[in-house]
Formats: C-alpha cells, sequence, structure tokens
C-alpha cells in the first residue's frame, strides 16, 4: 500500500478533489461560468445564468443552497404558458414573466421552497410568455421592479 501511494504523481492526488469541486459548484449558490449575462430589469441589474435546453429548464435552480441578490436565473422558452414549480428548491425566489417583447407580465413573489413529493406549481397568467427571470425571493420588491418594466439582455 505504502507503494503505490508513494508511485502517485503528485497532480492524481487533486483529481478526486476535482471531481467533488464540480460536483458541488450547482450546489453552491454561485452560478456557473457556462453562458452568464447581464439583464437589467427597471434599472436593476443582475448577473444570470442563461437557459435554453429542455434539461436545464428542468433543473434550473435546484438544489443550489444560496443565490446572491444580484444574480439569478433566466429561462428562454418558445412563446407560450410557462409553468414553474420549486421541486428540490432550496431557497425563495421571485419568479418574473416576460412577454416575446421583453415586457415584464407579471411578478410572482418569494415563492417558498419545496421539499415534498408533490409541490404546487405557479403558471404564468399569460399565454405569450418568452422569458421567465429568477431572482432571489423578495428582491423584485426591495428593487421597486413593477409589471410593464423591461428587460434588456447584454451577452
Amino acid at each position: 500500500m505504502r507503494y503505490l501511494l508513494l508511485s502517485l504523481r503528485p497532480w492524481q492526488g487533486a483529481i478526486p478533489v476535482l471531481c467533488w469541486l464540480c460536483a458541488a459548484l450547482p450546489m453552491s449558490g454561485c452560478l456557473p461560468a457556462a453562458e452568464l449575462a447581464t439583464v437589467q430589469v427597471g434599472g436593476a441589474d443582475f448577473r444570470v445564468e442563461v437557459v435554453q435546453r429542455e434539461d436545464e429548464r428542468r433543473r434550473g435552480l435546484m438544489y443550489r443552497q444560496t443565490l446572491p441578490a444580484d444574480q439569478g436565473m433566466l429561462f428562454i422558452q418558445p412563446p407560450g404558458r410557462a409553468e414553474f414549480w420549486m421541486k428540490n428548491t432550496l431557497i425563495p425566489l421571485d419568479l418574473l414573466y416576460f412577454d416575446i417583447d421583453g415586457t415584464l407580465l407579471e411578478i410572482v413573489p418569494a415563492v417558498p421552497p419545496c421539499r415534498v413529493p408533490h409541490c404546487p406549481i405557479y403558471p404564468s397568467a399569460s399565454a405569450a410568455v418568452r422569458y421567465i427571470l429568477e431572482i432571489k425571493g423578495g428582491e423584485a420588491a426591495r428593487r421597486r421592479i413593477a409589471v410593464g418594466a423591461s428587460l434588456r439582455l447584454d451577452r
């Protein structure tokens, strides 16, 4: 056993640590570096992870333990009704629903986390939703974001 440990190159011991760090990143509260953009809504700026693929939309912010006040997740979907649930989401979130032109249609404030098998669904009132912004619960009110505000996405 001692011979095996001594025969390992120094960098080989780092591989399990790197694997652990990569696995822990989605739960850390820090958004991954994959496609980050800045959005502005009613004068408030957020650094967001942009998700467009179905698998990314399904996962959303699940399992993340924190979300800084200036970060979030922007979902881009084909125009239509949006339905969100907070299954395995550990932090309260504000849901902001925007139309195809980026006009804020609706705010669902401080949606609570859900850790039970059957979670409530938070549908949009409009059938013309294109963008959904998830931010830390209470941030929309704190930053005075109101229905009618415009979404601006800078990639």
